[in-house]
This record gives structure tokens, sequence and C-alpha cells, in this order.
């Protein structure tokens, strides 16, 4: 028997709680996101969106509410969150759809598995991308510039640093983080931990261990996006800066690069090829 829609409405949920330690203004940050993908996208009659690391759908189910008339392309690795995403009914709109992939970001043949019928006109990422260590990252960044329409967009909103006083940038991020009592809600742990015991999530976990050899838990950083090692305590925040990004993404081939917003270490990177 599949995963029931009220099990995964609730987990959804729960998530959406979970994840505002980690993302500061997250719904800002979504927000942003949108902005530029309905922006960029003006005019077009069914937009192509890709949503790297999409987790349960948080931002990919914002997106379509938002653009009800683009297609979008959910990606993730994780079996648990994906299944989560499809059973919680959260495509919406007549026209508009999401379809939920399984791929491993930067795996061989990755960006064939999405099966898109065109150049994408946007890709977007949140709290995903930073476990990436460089040189894979910047194979990514390449492969999306050659899926990319000309004029598209990669739009990353995650944890990049200024390159210079870095350090206060993070306070000032903590601070406001407390102010919206963002550390009331349970860890990134728990969520996993508390998953894991649920009867209707058994099966799920167990093939998430069979493919991945582990269960749920994770770094600090992790937020949304899901697609990696990280989410089972193996990778981490790559460290990059804001302006080692932008320099990777336009050796990478796009045009521009640059913030469009940022709160702290929270940051909604443009690129367009």
């Amino acid at each position: 028997m599949g995963l029931s829609t009220t099990t995964a409405q609730r987990w959804v949920e729960r998530w959406e709680r979970q994840q505002q330690r980690y993302a500061i203004d997250r719904e800002e940050r979504f927000t942003v996101i949108a902005d530029v993908v309905e922006h960029v996208t003006a005019g077009r009659p069914r937009p192509l969106v890709v949503d790297l690391g999409c987790g349960p759908g948080s931002l990919a189910v914002r997106l379509a509410r938002r653009l009800p008339r683009a297609r979008i392309v959910a990606v993730d690795m994780d079996p648990v969150l994906l299944e989560l995403a499809r059973a919680g009914g959260g495509t919406p709109g007549p026209t508009g759809s999401v379809r939920y992939v399984e791929a491993v970001i930067g795996a061989r043949g990755w960006t064939a598995s999405l099966g898109l019928d065109g150049p994408l006109d946007a890709a977007v990422s949140t709290t995903a991308l930073h476990y990436l260590p460089d040189h894979r990252l910047q194979r990514v960044y390449e492969q999306l510039a050659g899926i990319l329409r000309p004029g598209g967009v990669l739009v990353n909103a995650d944890h990049l640093l200024p390159e210079d006083a870095s350090d206060i940038a993070v306070h000032v991020g903590h601070r406001r983080a407390r102010r919206q009592r963002a550390f009331a809600h349970e860890d990134w742990e728990s969520w996993w931990a508390a998953a894991e015991r649920d009867p209707e999530l058994t099966d799920l976990f167990a093939e998430r261990r069979r493919r991945h050899g582990s269960t749920g838990g994770g770094d600090s950083s992790q937020g949304d996006g899901s697609s990696s090692d990280s989410d089972s305590g193996n990778g981490g925040n790559n460290g990059l800066t804001l302006n080692r990004h932008a320099a990777m993404l336009r050796a990478a081939g796009f045009a521009q690069a640059g913030s469009v917003w940022q709160v702290g270490s929270s940051c909604v990177l443009v690129a367009v090829r």
C-alpha cells in the first residue's frame, strides 16, 4: 500500500517548520527565487524549470503556485523525501505541473535522466549545492550552462558567505534567526529520527538504507535541498564564498553572476546564461 496523503502532508508540514532553523527568512528566499524566475520567463507560454535537490517539494510547489503554466522537474536522490513530495498532493493548478525525478546531481548521465524536451528557462536550488566539492560543482555548473537557453538563469539560494566580514555576516544572520524564534523548532536530526519511527515510512527508509547505506541526520547547514550524502551525515559545506561561486559560474559559461538578496550568510545568487 502506498503512502497516504494525510501522512505525507503531516511530515511535509513538520519539515517546513524544521527548515526554519536553517534558512533565514525562508519564505522571503522562496519569494525572491520566484520573482527572478517570473521575470526571466515573462511572455513564455510554458516555461521549463528544474528544481535541484528538491527534498519534499517545498520550492517546487511554491513555484508552481506562482507560475501555474510552468513545467517543473524536481530532482532529488532521496526516496523518502521524493515519496513525501509525490504523495503530499501539493501540485497546484489546472495547467501547472511538477514532475519528480530521482537522480544524483553531478553523477554520470544525470541531466539525461531529467527527461527534458528542450532547453531550460531556469534551474533553481535552495540549500542543496553547498555539499558538492568544488571540482564537482564546477562540472555541474558547466552541465547546467549546457542545458539552459540563452538568457536563462540559475538561481541558487544557499549559505554563501561574503568575501569580507564573513564572521559578522554569520553573527547578523544568527541574531535575526533568534529574533524570529527559528531555533524553537525541532532540528534536522530530530525530524529524521521521528520520521523513521513512522510505520508508514518503514519501507521507504529500508530502501533509503539499501541505496545510501544510512538513515537520516546530517550537518546543521542542511536545508530544503537534500540530493546528497550530506543527508546521512557524510556531507558538509564546501565553504565556497559568494565571489568564488560567481567566478566558477562565469568560467562555466554564464555571462553574469551575482547576489540579488542576502541576509547574513543566506544568499540568493543569480547567474544568467
